[in-house]
């Protein structure tokens, strides 16, 4: 089929610059219809490691274009009315090629949904992932990269610009986030957004502005929780309430700001029945501190998730639904413990007795409490899955003596101790070094970034496996806030930034800041759910 299209295509060249033109065209035509689809089902086996860029239609049409050079030479008398003729034909072929392709690919969108949908709960974590790491499971890896990529839109979304007058807030309105990121087509709707006060020392995570005005002195934007609407619900199987945290994008100091020691959850008012569970304090700190002369951020971050959440498993009581979680770096840390607490809360439990299931996917996170915490969150039945790169340091703190590597007979014994860490949940090892498209190199920078984890996950078929990438997505995203591809690539390291650094001309000419809309502080009707969770509330 593929050679009859080439022969009614390149059979002939007339003089005439119409009819070479219009033969161009539908070679283009031509090689996007019959080699896209190719290219995709290929794309996984095929896929080489030299070029940057996965669409293959300009070699084909290059092809097309050396075998119509050779056919001219023989053929150069033939009319154009044959060749407008013959190309009126394939037209025909080429319509009927492209309803089949939709077709096909509508049957194709079909039973992944279907698989998607049937299978979601050991995707979730039902099972502890048991035999989808090695090898890789496609749906997991997807879905991985799927939170993955919300927990990176807490960085794009993030103003770090310290000239800013809304430094520290998030650039978009919490209706138009997903449109804004270019992330609508994914099927969540942004219910709340987070915000944690910055009266804790962590200077690396939170930003200030220069500007003696300022839409909050005390408070920063750290997430939002999102809720799966009804397509999207349809699509996974059940309704999912998903929450990404904010985490640290670049400098790694915030690791020393730590105080590094552990201390009881319960005494930052988690109501946990074992004294003897502990997490990092400044994390417990960031989690559960509140400034009440700041409207923002009068209610801690712990307060404002777990109303949030209670109000939505009210809501769709009646559907199957999940909780998922996700963040990187620090905001995995926050992702850890904000699990750790809705199932303690027993927030995700219904009346009926039904328990919805609590999975946090953490990206480069770093050890959050003892191993009293750890056997707490397993008997909680919060599923963890961490996906780490090996050469990134965030993983292997705090906790460099004394954590999960050694024996449980010694974790027991040095549980008392204010610096005995335990890793949770189950480890995805990633090693950078494999993929052919970054430097070999050692910066901890781009070891923890996390556009260059999902870089790998998108490549990773298991351990000992070749590295090929799998979804198409674009490596350069890697260098969105990092210099971490090989030079040849021609990609600009930090390449991500707004345009004219978000200033825009007014009517008079002259260069300003717009003006962005009034932020959500908190719902109206989060004082009875407050109530309801036995959390006080001073307004």
């Amino acid at each position: 089929m593929i050679n009859k299209l080439h022969c009614i295509i390149f059979s002939d060249s007339s003089p005439s610059s119409s009819s070479h033109e219009l033969q161009s065209s539908m070679a283009i035509h031509l090689s996007n219809v019959l080699f896209f689809p190719i290219t995709n089902s290929l794309h996984q086996s095929k896929q080489s490691s030299s070029s940057l860029h996965f669409s293959t239609s300009n070699r084909h049409f290059h092809g097309f274009r050396l075998f119509s050079t050779r056919r001219t030479q023989r053929r150069r008398r033939q009319s154009t009315y044959e060749v407008a003729s013959r190309i009126r034909d394939t037209s025909s072929i080429i319509t009927d090629l492209e309803k089949q392709t939709e077709g096909d690919e509508h049957t194709e969108n079909e039973s992944v949904a279907a698989e998607i949908a049937n299978s979601w709960r050991e995707i979730h974590g039902s099972n502890d992932w048991t035999g989808l790491l090695d090898p890789m499971n496609d749906l997991l890896r997807s879905e991985i990269i799927r939170y993955g990529e919300m927990a990176q839109s807490c960085y794009d979304a993030f103003d770090y610009d310290p000239f800013s007058k809304y430094c520290g807030s998030c650039r978009f309105s919490r209706s138009k986030f997903f449109e804004r990121l270019g992330m609508e087509s994914g099927g969540y709707e942004v219910t709340r957004y987070l915000y944690a006060t910055s009266n804790i020392n962590l200077p690396n995570f939170f930003k200030k502005s220069r500007w003696p005005k300022v839409w909050s002195k005390n408070a920063n934007w750290i997430g939002y929780v999102a809720v799966s609407n009804d397509a999207k619900s349809k699509l996974l199987g059940r309704r999912d309430i998903a929450i990404a945290w904010r985490g640290t994008v670049t400098r790694l100091e915030w690791i020393v700001d730590l105080m590094d020691f552990l201390k009881p959850v319960a005494a930052a008012k988690i109501p946990c029945p074992n004294l003897a569970v502990k997490a990092e304090s400044g994390f417990l700190a960031l989690y559960t501190d509140k400034d009440e002369g700041c409207g923002y951020s009068k209610l801690s971050a712990r307060e404002q998730i777990v109303t949030e959440v209670k109000r939505l498993v009210e809501r769709f009581a009646g559907e199957e639904m999940s909780i998922t979680i996700t963040g990187h770096s620090l905001g995995s840390a926050l992702a850890v413990l904000s699990g750790f607490d809705v199932a303690e809360m027993g927030v995700n439990r219904l009346e009926n007795g039904r328990v919805v299931p609590v999975a946090v996917f953490s990206f480069s996170g770093p050890r959050v409490g003892n191993f009293s915490f750890k056997e707490r969150l397993q008997e909680l039945g919060v599923k963890v899955l961490r996906v780490v790169n090996v050469h990134d340091v965030v993983p292997k703190t705090p906790g460099f003596l004394i954590n999960e590597s050694v024996p449980t007979a010694v974790m027991k014994f040095a549980e008392e101790l204010p610096w005995s860490y335990s890793h949770v949940g189950v480890e995805l090892k990633l090693d950078h070094k494999i993929s052919p498209f970054l430097k070999d190199t050692n910066d901890p920078v781009c070891a923890h970034n996390l556009e260059a984890h999902l870089h790998l996950l998108d490549g990773y078929h298991g351990k000992g496996r070749r590295f090929v990438l799998t979804s198409g997505r674009d490596p350069a995203l890697v260098n969105k806030a990092c210099d971490f591809l090989k030079d040849h690539y021609l990609v600009p390291p930090n390449w991500r930034q707004d345009e004219n650094k978000g200033m825009i001309r007014n009517k008079d000419g002259r260069w300003i800041q717009p003006d962005r809309s009034k932020f959500d502080d908190h719902p109206e009707d989060i004082h009875h759910h407050l109530k309801q969770l036995g959390l006080t509330f001073d307004s």
